[in-house]
């Protein structure tokens, strides 16, 4: 994959006020969202999760494990420059406040027989992003991604019945796995036959309701690492709110989630550069909890030209981001790479 100079052709955050109309058209993302995730920020609701091939209206919540389902009036579109919501209260009840992470596959779908189970993707070769729709057999099987290269992470939710959001990542290794809509720590898991995915297809366990059960409808998001544009990787916290951990990523993030794997506890931490367009970031979201965004007035991060650093372990947990000593995974999105030929240099904040 060669850099990416421009990320947020592919990634992009934008704020809104609801106005709880039928149709508050959302602009500003610089392109059709495929992968959509939307957060209440004033008041506590539902993380909203749509993508291109769920279609409109049809959510999920990471933190809930709850299988997909119809809400009216919650998503009513992906437009050229953006998405429409209607009257929902999660999407845009009037007078709140809301946060809507863009990712860009596609704009398509197609159908993928690379794996032994036949798919159905939406991808971005260029990005390293990819939206996999498949319905398991009750059996080890292969699902195809597409996206030409190993994913470094993957995020399966099971769209029928109630199961847990399963996290794959390099990081944890094949024979474990992280729950997106938990505090839990990377637990031992059969959930991926213990075998790391390929340039093409990743692997699941049939006997697993999380990921393969016979007859059940999945979609997972898959992830690989571009220059100028995505990281995902591990680090060790330091425990130091004054020279805290940094960590490398090639970029100036616009978008980090890490999650401490090795002891419970700990929630999954988004930051962004939009709802903290300054160093000290001191707002985050939880995925795997409704609450409203969290200010705790401290610095949790700075984002630099070329990667992050980590202070302020942050509540609702003492031990979120930089506990000395924990093993954490992160996922990075860039603002700008730090060395780039889109005339916009990679400076600090």
């Amino acid at each position: 994959m060669a850099q990416i100079n421009k990320p947020n052709e592919y990634f992009n955050t934008v704020l809104y006020t609801g106005n709880g109309s039928t149709g508050h058209a959302i602009t500003g993302v610089g392109f059709q969202p495929d992968w959509l995730w939307i957060k209440e920020r004033s008041s506590t609701s539902s993380h909203f999760i749509y993508d291109v091939i769920r279609g409109v209206n049809v959510k999920l919540s990471s933190n809930t494990t709850d299988a997909d389902s119809t809400v009216a009036d919650s998503m009513t579109s992906f437009d050229s420059d953006g998405f429409t919501v209607g009257n929902n209260g999660a999407t845009n009840e009037n007078g709140q406040t809301v946060v809507a992470w863009n990712w860009l596959a596609s704009n398509t779908t197609a159908s993928n027989t690379d794996g032994s189970i036949t798919s159905t993707v939406s991808v971005n070769t260029t990005s390293g992003f990819s939206i996999v729709s498949y319905t398991g057999t009750g059996s080890v099987a292969t699902v195809g991604h597409g996206l030409g290269v190993t994913p470094k992470i993957f995020i399966v939710k099971n769209r029928t019945s109630s199961n847990s959001w399963s996290v794959y990542s390099s990081m944890t290794g094949n024979g474990n796995k992280l729950l997106l809509n938990t505090t839990d720590a990377s637990s031992s898991s059969g959930n991926w036959n213990s075998t790391s995915p390929t340039s093409s297809v990743f692997t699941i366990n049939g006997g697993s309701g999380e990921v393969g059960a016979s007859g059940n409808n999945y979609i997972a998001y898959c992830f690989a690492d571009v220059k100028g544009f995505s990281k995902f990787g591990s680090y060790i916290g330091n425990g130091n709110n004054s020279d805290g951990t940094f960590v490398y990523t090639g970029f100036k993030p616009a978008w980090i989630m890490v999650k401490r794997t090795d002891t419970a506890g700990a929630y999954w931490t988004v930051m962004d550069s939009v709802r903290s367009p300054y160093n000290e970031i001191s707002r985050q979201l939880y995925p795997s909890i409704p609450d409203a965004e969290y200010d705790n007035g401290a610095n949790n991060a700075d984002f630099l030209s070329n990667g992050f650093k980590l202070y302020h372990s942050a509540p609702p947990s003492p031990d979120n981001t930089n506990a000395s000593g924990g093993t954490y995974i992160y996922m990075a999105f860039a603002e700008n790479p730090l060395v780039g030929t889109n005339n916009i240099p990679a400076t600090a904040r």
